[in-house]
């Protein structure tokens, strides 16, 4: 026999002995496997089926029409066309199994049957899979919504970052607006993430794949703002386009319009707008025509607009109109426990530009953030990041960083490391006991699990345990 005859000879047997193993393996590790023959009768089933069949021996389904033993089995369609079905969820006796089916074939590649494996009887252990996909064809959709839609929303609920119960609240709130077609009101201080939030709403909506619209009410002239809103007739009046133009309400037609700054619409204009939210209809500037429109309006304010009302300023009727459904977002100061998420998700967002990759805060930088009143919210957060990152040399960003940058005055608080009132703490010292700090935080918040309060610091679990030892932190049973 020669060498190529003989290698010929091994690589078929190595073949046949891997069809063997893998069948042989595969019918242990699975929770059930059943083969038919080409007229769709069982020929095979182990012992694992038989017992989630209900049946006490394999003789109670050999012989029979597969869907006498199993109920809307797909197993007789494989075996007449040939054709796989790779990956399956099947209901089996009110429970659901994760199955395969494949046809047999004989040595001339003939359909002689079909064969099917139960590869998972319990589908707890595949909702984190499924839930990744499900999440994979939102991104997905979402990103094709912004390259087929100039008026698009970019944002969703995954970017407004937090855990505190203010961002808890308001995302929960928003969360049932999505579901709903109601008017809603953001209510917060400046920077809070307001817009970010209406868009998430509009992207989680039935209203998602239609014109997501923003206005900023305080930056359109009042001599223009009626025909921003409302379109204008051709030839409405002199210097008009002939051709008229389509107003915000028509061109968010079907989806959703946001108005930012709302408590400082005009008075005259306050009628036009509670008109279209009653009869969901405009009449452009210079038109006796009026048009039916589907929109649905999510206003925002930094203001106390219930004190406008009450100052003559806003329409009270419009108030309550717009306040069907209130969300208040919290300012900063008071969310400062999710500092480390958002800083994380701020930067993630500075990187993407490709300026910054790989830039990193420092558990000092945060305590120097902290300390901070934050009057311009999330916003000046991100600019104070950027910032500090166009200065670094590493991108690496420390206490230090932050320093020489964070407006120093009344708005800056007093360290909570500090021991007293008026002691000046050495700044080697209060990052380290900031650090500490930290680390009992995360070993609270896990109840002690090492593996899980390294991944909340977004440390290794090995460097975890360092700094336990560096502070003399002991750790409980649980922690191992």
């Amino acid at each position: 026999m020669s060498a190529s005859t003989s290698v010929v000879s091994d690589s078929a047997y190595i073949r046949a002995r891997a069809m063997e193993t893998l069948f042989e393996r595969l019918e242990h590790l699975c929770e059930g496997a059943i083969a038919i023959d080409r007229s769709g009768r069982v020929v095979y089933v182990n012992e694992k089926y038989v017992t989630a069949m209900g049946l006490s021996h394999e003789s109670e389904a050999l012989g029979r029409p597969i869907e006498e033993v199993i109920p809307n089995s797909l197993m007789r369609r494989v075996a007449e066309t040939g054709e796989p079905i790779i990956l399956d969820i099947m209901e089996l006796g009110g429970e659901q199994l994760v199955v395969t089916r494949m046809p047999i074939e004989d040595e001339r590649g003939n359909i002689i049957g079909a064969i099917g494996f139960v590869l998972y009887d319990r589908l707890e252990g595949l909702k984190p899979l499924l839930a990744r996909v499900a999440q994979l064809e939102s991104d997905l959709r979402l990103a094709r919504r912004q390259l087929s839609n100039a008026r698009s929303a970019r944002f969703t609920f995954a970017d407004y970052v937090g855990k505190t119960s203010g961002i808890t609240q308001a995302k929960e709130l928003a969360a049932r607006a999505a579901r709903q077609s109601v008017t809603v009101l953001l209510t917060g201080e400046t920077g809070t993430g307001k817009e970010m939030l209406a868009q998430a709403i509009h992207n989680a909506s039935s209203r998602a794949e239609k014109p997501f619209v923003s206005v900023n009410v305080a930056a359109v002239p009042d001599t223009l703002i009626e025909s921003e809103f409302f379109g204008t007739a051709p030839g409405a009046y002199t210097g008009a386009d002939r051709k008229g133009r389509e107003g915000k309400f028509r061109v968010a037609d079907g989806g959703t319009l946001f108005l930012d700054e709302i408590g400082e619409m005009p008075l005259q204009l306050q009628a036009k707008l509670l008109r279209v939210l009653q009869e969901r209809e405009i009449e452009p500037l210079g038109s006796d025509k009026v048009s039916k429109v589907d929109v649905r309006v999510i206003a925002a304010t930094n203001v106390d607009l219930h004190k406008r009302v009450s100052d003559g300023a806003f329409r009270a009727d419009l108030y309550y109109r717009l306040n069907v459904l209130s969300i208040a977002l919290p300012p900063l100061r008071d969310c400062l426990d999710d500092l480390p998420d958002i800083c994380a998700r701020l930067l993630d967002d500075i990187s993407a530009t490709g300026d910054y990759v790989g830039a990193k805060i420092t558990p000092s930088a945060l305590a120097a953030l902290a300390r901070y009143d934050w009057p311009g919210n999330v916003r000046e957060l991100r600019n104070i990041l950027e910032r500090a990152l166009i200065l670094s040399d590493s991108g690496r960003l420390t206490g230090d960083d932050f320093a020489r940058i964070l407006p120093v005055g009344a708005e800056t608080k007093v360290a909570p490391l500090a021991r007293s009132f008026g002691a000046v703490v050495p700044y080697a010292e209060a990052e380290a006991e900031f650090e500490k700090h930290t680390l009992e935080q995360a070993l609270a918040a896990s109840n002690g699990q090492i593996s899980e309060a390294a991944k909340m610091l977004r440390i290794s679990r090995a460097t975890f345990y360092k700094k336990l030892a560096k502070f003399g932190l002991a750790t409980g049973p649980a922690s191992v």
